[in-house]
C-alpha cells in the first residue's frame, strides 16, 4: 500500500471486525461513515512563526506554522509571490515515523496541501510582489505531526487554512533589504474569499467513509483527497492508492465529500473570519 500510510500494522481480526461494523453502517467509535470526529483548533501556538495553528481531529494532532520572507520570484512568474509547503512526520507522533530525511508519506502530505492551496487560488500571489522581477514575498507553510491517529491530511489542510488566516507580515526594511521577523505588522496575507476545504474520502470494501481512525486508514483500499469550496466547486483531486475504483463509486465519493465539506466548514468557520 502506498501513500501517507506505508506500513500496515492493523491485525486481520481488527480488519474483519471493522468491515463487519461498516456493513451495518457503524464504526468502532460510534460515528456514522460520513461523520468527522470532534475538531479542536488553537491559534498563535508558535512565538517564532508569523502565523500558527494547532488542529486536533479526535486524537490526531498537527501544528502548522507560517513564515514569510523576501526572495527573488520564479522565472516564469516574475510578478507573483512564492509558496513552499513542507511536512515533518515526527517520530514522537507515531512509532511508524522515523527521523531523518523526509520519506514519501511526508513529501506526499506537503504536496497535497500545496496543490490544494495553489489550485484554489486561495493566496493572491500577484499581491505579494514587491518589485517585479526582483523581489516578492515567499510564503512557507510548515506542517508537523504531533499525534497520528488517522487523517493527518485533512488535519493539516485545516491547519494550513487557519494559520494563513491568522498570519501577519513581518516588518521589511527596504533600505537594508532585511526582514525583521521579530516585528510583526498589522498587514495580513492577501487571501481570496472562497475557502478551500480538503476532504479525504476512503473506501473499505463496499463502504465509503471520511475521517478514518488509524486502524480504518490502514485497511482502506482507495483514498481520494478532494479540495473544494462550500458551493461545490472542485479545484483539486488526488487518488492515493493504486487499486482501481468504479465510476459509480467516484460519484458516491464526490457526493460524500461535498456534504462533509459543508459540515467541516461550519465547525471551523469562526477561525477563518
Amino acid at each position: 500500500m502506498s501513500g501517507i500510510k506505508d506500513i500496515m500494522e492493523t491485525s486481520n481480526l481488527t480488519e474483519k471486525r471493522i468491515k463487519e461494523y461498516l456493513a451495518e453502517g457503524k464504526r468502532f467509535d460510534g460515528r456514522k461513515p460520513g461523520e468527522f470526529r470532534e475538531i479542536s483548533i488553537e491559534t498563535g501556538v508558535s512565538k517564532k512563526a508569523e502565523g500558527s495553528a494547532r488542529v486536533k481531529i479526535g486524537k490526531t494532532e498537527v501544528i502548522v506554522g507560517i513564515k514569510l520572507d523576501v526572495s527573488e520570484p520564479y522565472p516564469d512568474s516574475l510578478d507573483k509571490g512564492k509558496l513552499m509547503v513542507t511536512s515533518e512526520l515526527l517520530p514522537l507522533s507515531s512509532p511508524r515515523f522515523e527521523s531523518g530525511p523526509p520519506r514519501f508519506p511526508a513529501i506526499e502530505l506537503g504536496r497535497l496541501i500545496d496543490r490544494a492551496i495553489r489550485e484554489s487560488k486561495f493566496i493572491q500571489f500577484e499581491k505579494l510582489c514587491i518589485k517585479k522581477g526582483e523581489k516578492v514575498w515567499a510564503v512557507f507553510i510548515d506542517i508537523y505531526s504531533i499525534n497520528d491517529d488517522g487523517n493527518l491530511i485533512d488535519a493539516a489542510g485545516i491547519g494550513a487554512l487557519v494559520a494563513l488566516k491568522t498570519a501577519k507580515f513581518p516588518k521589511y526594511d527596504e533600505k537594508n533589504e532585511k526582514v525583521l521577523h521579530e516585528e510583526l505588522t498589522i498587514k495580513k496575507i492577501p487571501l481570496s474569499k472562497e475557502i478551500p476545504i480538503m476532504v479525504t474520502v476512503h473506501k473499505i470494501g463496499d463502504n465509503i467513509l471520511v475521517d478514518p481512525t488509524l486502524e480504518e486508514e490502514d485497511i482502506n483500499e482507495v483514498r481520494i483527497t478532494i479540495g473544494g469550496t462550500t458551493d461545490g466547486t472542485i479545484f483539486s483531486m488526488q487518488k492515493g492508492n493504486p487499486k482501481e475504483i468504479r465510476i459509480e463509486d467516484i460519484y458516491k465519493i464526490l457526493d460524500l465529500a461535498e456534504k462533509t465539506r459543508k459540515k467541516v466548514f461550519l465547525n471551523i468557520e469562526k477561525f477563518l473570519k
